[in-house]
Protein backbone atom coordinates (compact mmCIF):
# COMPACT_ATOMS: atom_id res chain seq x y z
CA UNK A 1 0.00 0.00 0.00
CA UNK A 2 1.62 3.50 -1.05
CA UNK A 3 2.46 5.76 2.19
CA UNK A 4 -0.43 8.59 2.46
CA UNK A 5 1.33 11.79 2.20
CA UNK A 6 0.18 14.25 4.70
CA UNK A 7 -1.32 17.24 4.43
CA UNK A 8 0.75 20.86 4.73
CA UNK A 9 0.63 21.40 7.96
CA UNK A 10 0.76 25.22 7.01
CA UNK A 11 -2.86 24.44 4.76
CA UNK A 12 -4.45 22.24 7.77
CA UNK A 13 -4.20 25.45 10.01
CA UNK A 14 -5.57 28.24 7.59
CA UNK A 15 -8.70 25.81 6.65
CA UNK A 16 -9.29 24.97 10.85
CA UNK A 17 -9.38 29.02 11.13
CA UNK A 18 -12.01 29.07 8.77
CA UNK A 19 -14.17 26.80 10.12
CA UNK A 20 -13.43 28.00 13.42
CA UNK A 21 -14.65 31.49 11.89
CA UNK A 22 -17.51 29.74 10.27
CA UNK A 23 -18.77 28.37 13.15
CA UNK A 24 -17.78 31.54 15.88
CA UNK A 25 -19.85 34.18 12.94
CA UNK A 26 -23.45 35.51 14.21
CA UNK A 27 -25.20 34.52 11.59
CA UNK A 28 -27.21 37.46 10.68
CA UNK A 29 -24.79 39.89 11.51
CA UNK A 30 -23.28 42.66 9.03
CA UNK A 31 -20.76 41.02 6.86
CA UNK A 32 -18.20 42.94 5.26
CA UNK A 33 -16.23 42.08 2.10
CA UNK A 34 -12.98 43.73 0.44
CA UNK A 35 -12.27 43.13 -3.01
CA UNK A 36 -8.77 43.96 -3.93
CA UNK A 37 -8.44 43.79 -8.34
CA UNK A 38 -5.18 43.91 -9.25
CA UNK A 39 -4.08 43.00 -13.20
CA UNK A 40 -3.19 39.23 -12.59
CA UNK A 41 -5.43 38.21 -9.48
CA UNK A 42 -8.36 39.04 -8.06
CA UNK A 43 -8.22 39.01 -4.01
CA UNK A 44 -11.34 38.56 -1.74
CA UNK A 45 -11.57 38.54 1.81
CA UNK A 46 -15.03 37.98 3.88
CA UNK A 47 -14.91 40.08 7.66
CA UNK A 48 -17.15 39.14 10.37
CA UNK A 49 -16.24 42.68 12.46
CA UNK A 50 -12.40 42.95 12.49
CA UNK A 51 -11.94 39.30 12.00
CA UNK A 52 -10.79 37.87 8.16
CA UNK A 53 -11.93 34.75 7.57
CA UNK A 54 -12.57 32.58 3.84
CA UNK A 55 -10.85 34.91 1.75
CA UNK A 56 -10.15 33.50 -2.11
CA UNK A 57 -7.77 34.70 -5.35
CA UNK A 58 -9.35 34.54 -8.65
CA UNK A 59 -7.25 35.11 -12.20
CA UNK A 60 -8.20 38.46 -13.76
CA UNK A 61 -10.56 37.84 -16.59
CA UNK A 62 -11.05 41.47 -18.37
CA UNK A 63 -13.71 39.65 -20.95
CA UNK A 64 -15.87 38.68 -17.65
CA UNK A 65 -19.14 40.39 -17.33
CA UNK A 66 -21.13 41.43 -14.00
CA UNK A 67 -23.18 38.39 -13.66
CA UNK A 68 -20.09 36.25 -13.78
CA UNK A 69 -18.42 37.86 -11.26
CA UNK A 70 -21.12 37.49 -9.12
CA UNK A 71 -21.89 34.08 -9.92
CA UNK A 72 -18.75 33.43 -8.96
CA UNK A 73 -18.07 35.91 -5.71
CA UNK A 74 -21.81 33.84 -4.83
CA UNK A 75 -20.24 30.11 -5.33
CA UNK A 76 -17.43 30.80 -2.72
CA UNK A 77 -19.85 31.99 -0.49
CA UNK A 78 -21.86 28.96 -0.66
CA UNK A 79 -18.82 26.80 -0.07
CA UNK A 80 -17.90 28.72 3.22
CA UNK A 81 -22.03 28.49 4.62
CA UNK A 82 -22.56 32.54 3.92
CA UNK A 83 -25.46 33.53 2.10
CA UNK A 84 -24.79 36.43 -0.05
CA UNK A 85 -27.67 38.71 1.49
CA UNK A 86 -25.34 38.57 4.32
CA UNK A 87 -23.23 40.86 2.86
CA UNK A 88 -24.02 44.44 3.55
CA UNK A 89 -20.88 46.47 2.95
CA UNK A 90 -17.84 46.16 0.37
CA UNK A 91 -15.21 48.01 -0.33
CA UNK A 92 -12.73 47.69 -3.15
CA UNK A 93 -9.48 48.48 -4.66
CA UNK A 94 -8.81 48.31 -8.37
CA UNK A 95 -5.93 49.16 -11.05
CA UNK A 96 -7.71 47.52 -13.67
CA UNK A 97 -10.18 50.58 -14.48
CA UNK A 98 -12.86 48.67 -17.14
CA UNK A 99 -13.39 46.33 -13.90
CA UNK A 100 -13.88 48.55 -11.41
CA UNK A 101 -17.38 49.32 -13.09
CA UNK A 102 -18.03 45.81 -13.52
CA UNK A 103 -17.39 45.09 -9.98
CA UNK A 104 -19.40 47.77 -8.66
CA UNK A 105 -22.50 46.64 -10.50
CA UNK A 106 -21.74 43.10 -9.60
CA UNK A 107 -22.04 44.36 -5.68
CA UNK A 108 -25.03 46.23 -6.46
CA UNK A 109 -26.91 43.42 -8.33
CA UNK A 110 -25.81 40.67 -6.20
CA UNK A 111 -25.65 41.79 -3.01
CA UNK A 112 -27.78 45.34 -2.74
CA UNK A 113 -25.22 47.50 -2.22
CA UNK A 114 -22.59 50.15 -3.57
CA UNK A 115 -19.22 49.37 -2.83
CA UNK A 116 -16.98 52.16 -1.69
CA UNK A 117 -13.97 52.35 -4.15
CA UNK A 118 -10.90 53.60 -2.96
CA UNK A 119 -9.17 56.48 -4.49
CA UNK A 120 -6.77 58.83 -3.44
CA UNK A 121 -9.34 60.97 -2.43
CA UNK A 122 -10.76 58.41 -0.18
CA UNK A 123 -10.67 59.35 3.59
CA UNK A 124 -7.80 57.06 4.29
CA UNK A 125 -6.07 58.04 7.77
CA UNK A 126 -3.04 58.81 5.87
CA UNK A 127 -1.91 61.99 3.95
CA UNK A 128 -0.37 61.32 0.43
CA UNK A 129 2.42 63.41 -0.54
CA UNK A 130 3.02 62.18 -3.88
CA UNK A 131 3.41 65.04 -6.63
CA UNK A 132 0.53 63.43 -8.11
CA UNK A 133 -1.62 62.00 -5.71
CA UNK A 134 -4.24 60.80 -8.22
CA UNK A 135 -1.42 59.14 -9.82
CA UNK A 136 -0.88 56.35 -6.78
CA UNK A 137 -2.26 53.28 -7.40
CA UNK A 138 -5.56 52.29 -5.17
CA UNK A 139 -3.73 48.96 -3.62
CA UNK A 140 -0.07 51.32 -2.56
CA UNK A 141 -2.77 53.55 -0.59
CA UNK A 142 -4.42 50.82 0.99
CA UNK A 143 -1.77 49.05 1.87
CA UNK A 144 -0.07 52.03 3.40
CA UNK A 145 -3.19 52.98 5.32
CA UNK A 146 -3.14 49.16 6.76
CA UNK A 147 0.76 49.30 7.99
CA UNK A 148 0.55 52.55 9.43
CA UNK A 149 -2.63 51.75 11.26
CA UNK A 150 -1.25 48.27 12.38
CA UNK A 151 2.50 48.50 12.06
CA UNK A 152 3.42 52.36 12.62
CA UNK A 153 5.81 54.33 10.96
CA UNK A 154 8.30 54.69 9.55
CA UNK A 155 7.76 51.76 7.28
CA UNK A 156 8.58 50.14 3.93
CA UNK A 157 6.29 48.11 2.25
CA UNK A 158 7.08 45.43 -0.45
CA UNK A 159 3.94 44.01 -2.48
CA UNK A 160 5.42 41.22 -4.71
CA UNK A 161 2.27 41.30 -7.29
CA UNK A 162 2.35 41.63 -10.52
CA UNK A 163 4.83 44.48 -10.22
CA UNK A 164 7.11 44.42 -7.08
CA UNK A 165 6.39 47.82 -5.57
CA UNK A 166 8.52 49.17 -2.85
CA UNK A 167 6.45 51.64 -0.58
CA UNK A 168 7.44 54.42 2.35
CA UNK A 169 5.38 55.24 5.11
CA UNK A 170 6.42 58.23 7.15
CA UNK A 171 6.65 58.10 11.18
CA UNK A 172 3.82 60.54 10.81
CA UNK A 173 1.04 58.38 8.46
CA UNK A 174 2.39 60.40 5.24
CA UNK A 175 2.69 58.01 2.52
CA UNK A 176 6.50 59.50 0.61
CA UNK A 177 6.19 57.60 -2.44
CA UNK A 178 8.25 54.35 -3.33
CA UNK A 179 9.57 52.34 -5.98
CA UNK A 180 8.11 50.15 -9.21
CA UNK A 181 10.25 47.23 -10.62
CA UNK A 182 8.85 44.05 -12.85
CA UNK A 183 7.38 41.58 -10.88
CA UNK A 184 9.14 37.54 -11.29
CA UNK A 185 6.16 36.32 -12.93
CA UNK A 186 6.77 39.26 -15.53
CA UNK A 187 10.47 38.17 -15.70
CA UNK A 188 9.79 34.71 -15.87
CA UNK A 189 7.78 35.37 -18.55
CA UNK A 190 9.79 37.47 -20.88
CA UNK A 191 13.01 35.14 -20.21
CA UNK A 192 10.70 32.51 -22.12
CA UNK A 193 9.05 34.75 -25.00
CA UNK A 194 12.88 36.13 -25.56
CA UNK A 195 15.09 33.22 -25.36
CA UNK A 196 13.64 30.09 -27.35
CA UNK A 197 15.77 27.68 -25.77
CA UNK A 198 14.70 28.36 -22.01
CA UNK A 199 11.49 26.38 -19.98
CA UNK A 200 8.90 27.84 -17.50
CA UNK A 201 9.83 27.31 -14.61
CA UNK A 202 8.39 27.45 -11.23
CA UNK A 203 9.40 29.90 -9.03
CA UNK A 204 10.26 27.67 -6.29
CA UNK A 205 13.97 27.90 -4.14
CA UNK A 206 16.73 25.88 -6.43
CA UNK A 207 19.22 23.42 -4.56
CA UNK A 208 21.73 25.79 -4.74
CA UNK A 209 22.55 29.40 -6.09
CA UNK A 210 25.00 28.07 -8.62
CA UNK A 211 22.44 25.75 -10.97
CA UNK A 212 23.27 22.40 -12.55
CA UNK A 213 21.09 22.46 -15.25
CA UNK A 214 19.05 24.84 -16.83
CA UNK A 215 15.28 24.65 -14.39
CA UNK A 216 17.79 25.38 -11.44
CA UNK A 217 19.81 27.93 -13.30
CA UNK A 218 16.36 29.80 -14.10
CA UNK A 219 14.79 29.36 -10.82
CA UNK A 220 18.08 30.83 -8.96
CA UNK A 221 17.97 34.24 -10.87
CA UNK A 222 14.61 34.51 -10.49
CA UNK A 223 14.42 33.38 -6.79
CA UNK A 224 17.79 34.81 -5.58
CA UNK A 225 18.42 37.64 -7.68
CA UNK A 226 14.75 39.21 -6.69
CA UNK A 227 16.32 38.60 -3.25
CA UNK A 228 19.09 41.16 -4.14
CA UNK A 229 16.83 43.25 -5.59
CA UNK A 230 14.77 43.74 -2.21
CA UNK A 231 17.97 43.44 0.04
CA UNK A 232 19.29 46.42 -2.22
CA UNK A 233 16.05 48.48 -2.39
CA UNK A 234 15.31 48.07 1.55
CA UNK A 235 18.73 49.08 2.19
CA UNK A 236 18.20 52.50 0.22
CA UNK A 237 14.60 52.90 1.86
CA UNK A 238 16.04 52.85 5.11
CA UNK A 239 18.84 55.15 4.75
CA UNK A 240 16.31 57.49 3.59
CA UNK A 241 13.49 56.72 6.25
CA UNK A 242 16.00 56.51 8.94
CA UNK A 243 16.80 54.21 11.95
CA UNK A 244 13.65 51.77 13.59
CA UNK A 245 12.13 51.29 10.15
CA UNK A 246 9.86 48.65 9.85
CA UNK A 247 9.15 46.47 6.62
CA UNK A 248 6.34 44.78 5.58
CA UNK A 249 6.06 41.97 3.01
CA UNK A 250 3.01 41.38 1.65
CA UNK A 251 1.72 39.86 -2.11
CA UNK A 252 1.86 36.29 -3.17
CA UNK A 253 5.37 35.38 -2.85
CA UNK A 254 6.01 37.20 -0.23
CA UNK A 255 6.04 34.24 2.01
CA UNK A 256 8.56 32.64 -0.23
CA UNK A 257 11.07 35.47 -0.50
CA UNK A 258 10.72 36.10 2.93
CA UNK A 259 12.66 32.10 4.15
CA UNK A 260 15.62 33.91 2.26
CA UNK A 261 16.56 36.83 3.46
CA UNK A 262 15.97 38.63 6.95
CA UNK A 263 15.57 42.28 6.01
CA UNK A 264 11.26 41.02 5.73
CA UNK A 265 10.65 41.95 9.46
CA UNK A 266 6.45 41.44 8.83
CA UNK A 267 5.00 39.03 6.36
CA UNK A 268 1.26 40.39 5.58
CA UNK A 269 0.04 37.97 3.06
CA UNK A 270 -3.51 40.08 3.61
CA UNK A 271 -2.73 43.76 4.50
CA UNK A 272 -4.72 45.10 1.24
CA UNK A 273 -7.47 43.33 2.29
CA UNK A 274 -7.14 44.62 5.81
CA UNK A 275 -6.25 47.84 4.70
CA UNK A 276 -10.15 47.90 2.93
CA UNK A 277 -11.38 46.90 5.93
CA UNK A 278 -9.54 49.87 8.07
CA UNK A 279 -10.80 52.08 5.33
CA UNK A 280 -14.18 51.28 5.07
CA UNK A 281 -14.72 51.66 9.04
CA UNK A 282 -12.93 54.92 9.00
CA UNK A 283 -15.47 55.86 6.27
CA UNK A 284 -18.51 54.42 7.79
CA UNK A 285 -21.04 56.94 9.27
CA UNK A 286 -20.56 58.17 12.66
CA UNK A 287 -17.12 57.47 12.49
Amino acid sequence: MPRAIPRPRRLETVRKREAVWILKKVWGASMFLAIDIGNTNITLGLYDGATLGPRWRAATGHEKTADEYGGLMRSFFRRAGVAGDEVRAVAMASVVPPLTATFQEACERYFHCKPLVVDAATRTGIRILYEDASQVGADRIVDAAACYTLYGGPACIVDFGTATTFDAVSSKGEYLGGAIAPGIAIAAEALFQRAAKLPKVDIVRPPAAIGKNTVHSLQSGLLFGYVGLVEGMVERFKAELGPGTRVIATGGLAEIISKETTVLSTVAPWLTLDGLRIIHDLNSPGT
